[in-house]
């Protein structure tokens, strides 16, 4: 009798032991896309204890789950490949084996597209973005489920799609870029409108951002918020609109909902369209309202850099790359500023988060699309969207396929102060043109009391001659630097010059 109970009782413990459902983690599913040329980590939970077993394209790795079920093994890198090759994990323990299979895997350059509102902007607003859909090939997309948490989560909604992805600009990116590298591509959209950068930032980056400190200790705080957004989480979907809006401006939980659990899946980099809602104010953490409680203009290229250094640290990619998307024209300034108007070079206007977005050049693996020529001066979701997904994909090709090729515009090299006129040297400016062939335009000019006056310009060869009669010792020059500056000087490829300035004057 005590044999058979004792059986029982192992049998018990036995079937116990196998409850732990073989799982992957969020970004594997069928229809994914593989990073090509870089190691690829494969994840998930299992039994405590158990075998792991990760079979594709020929490779056979293992490991073992931890005794918390957590299990990770690493794929060798692999060339780009069209064909579609199931990829398998087992888990063994015992002489029990779990077995998933997912099936239509390829292998090419995978991008993750992140942001607010107009990374989110549909392909539907945008007909000749639409119109690429049909000659489309081999580019696939996982939209990550818009939801918060307010604890890292593990795992997230979604999976991979052989459909394009919905974003315009994701889409337009991936399609250009396909077709420079002829390679699959996968497009992973994690974007939630009217988000800060703040939104996106992990916890513990309060230990290196001030700003970010006071705003999480200001959060943790707010019980009404948490009991909000709790009530949202639990309630019934779709969320109504206020609710929904009130969800994404908060600091960190999307980060923890939407970013966290696809690292450290093999990606490429990053694409960021995002800024729109740190420009409500120059110096940031202002009062009212509530939701503009961030870095403001002038902190966001340190908020940025820390934030990009940050991500390469989750992923454990020094070569992370990110491709940042300059906020485009738009008229619209704040009441804080000496003046307004849409061409103004010094009102308080997207002409300083542009050059905080700027700073992002500092960090290796790095690239701003230079948007200065496009944009809407009232509407701030313009839908010229092709060319911000090209530009993209030039800067991809270049940095990230080893393409030789122009992939920006004009670049401010240096000055040169002649007596009455200041000559203004490029770099990438072959073939320096304006694309109406009129005079440079959008080029002002000051002296050492800081006064700006319209500059008139003429193009010498790869450098742009600057002169004023209402100024005797031209000192500074600021390009392009207003909310909606009229621009028109490109290159021999048409792309525009990147704004600048070469004064150090407060705003």
């Amino acid at each position: 009798m005590k044999s058979i109970v004792s059986a029982v009782l192992v049998g018990a413990l036995w079937v116990c032991t196998l409850n732990a459902e073989l799982k992957l983690a969020s970004p594997f599913s069928d229809h994914m896309v593989l990073q090509r040329e870089m190691p690829l980590p494969v994840w998930g939970k299992a039994d405590p204890g158990a075998s792991i077993l990760v079979e594709f394209a020929g490779q056979r790795k293992t490991g073992v789950a931890d005794s918390n079920g957590r299990w990770r093994v690493d794929l060798e890198a692999m060339p780009a490949s069209f064909e579609s090759r199931s990829f398998t994990v087992s888990a063994t323990k015992y002489a029990s084996v779990d077995r998933l299979e997912l099936s239509d895997v390829l292998v090419g350059e995978v991008w993750i597209c992140s942001g607010q509102s107009n990374m989110q902007f549909g392909v539907a607003g945008v007909p000749e973005i639409k119109a690429l859909i049909p000659k489309a090939r081999y580019i696939r997309s996982f939209t990550v489920k818009r939801t918060v948490a307010f604890e890292e989560q593990e795992y997230l909604e979604g999976e991979w799609s052989p459909q394009t992805p919905e974003s315009a600009v994701a889409f337009s990116f991936a399609y250009f870029l396909q077709e420079a590298g002829d390679i699959p591509i996968g497009i992973i959209l994690t974007a939630w409108g009217s988000s800060g950068i703040e939104a996106w930032m992990p916890r513990d980056m309060i230990e290196e951002v001030p700003h970010f400190k006071t705003i999480m200790e200001e959060f943790d705080a707010n019980t009404e918020a948490h009991d909000r957004l709790k009530a949202a989480l639990e309630g019934p979907k779709p969320w109504k609109r206020e609710e929904d809006i009130f969800m994404r401006r908060q600091p960190n939980i999307l980060y923890n909902a939407m970013m966290k659990p696809l690292a450290p899946f093999a990606s490429r980099g990053l694409v960021w369209y995002q800024g729109e809602r740190n420009t409500q104010s120059m110096f940031g953490m202002v009062e009212e309202p509530w939701y503009s409680r961030n870095s403001g203009m002038l902190l966001y290229g340190e908020t940025l850099q820390r934030w990009m250094k940050r991500y390469r640290k989750e992923w454990k990619q020094d070569d992370f790359h990110f491709l940042i998307v300059m906020l485009p024209g738009f008229g619209k300034t704040l009441p804080s500023g000496p003046e307004e108007g849409a061409e103004s070079p010094i009102a308080h206007s997207w002409a300083w988060i542009r050059e905080s977005q700027l700073k992002a050049l500092e960090l290796s693996g790095t690239g701003v699309a230079n948007t200065i020529d496009l944009g809407d001066a009232t509407n701030v979701h313009p839908s010229d969207k092709l060319p911000v997904g090209q530009r993209l994909a030039l800067l991809a090709a270049r940095d990230t396929l080893g393409h030789e090729i122009v992939a920006e515009g004009p670049v401010f090299d240096r000055l040169e102060l002649k007596d009455d006129s200041i000559l203004v040297h490029f770099k990438d400016a072959e073939g320096l043109k304006t694309n109406d062939g009129e005079a440079p335009s959008g080029f002002w000019l000051a002296d050492e009391s800081g006064s700006w006056v319209p500059a008139e310009a003429r193009i010498d060869h790869e450098s742009i001659v600057l002169w004023s009669a209402q100024l005797r010792n031209p000192l500074y020059v600021r390009y392009a630097f207003a909310g909606k500056p009229k621009v028109n000087l490109v290159n021999q490829v048409g792309l525009p010059a990147y704004p600048f300035r070469t004064d150090t004057f407060e705003p």
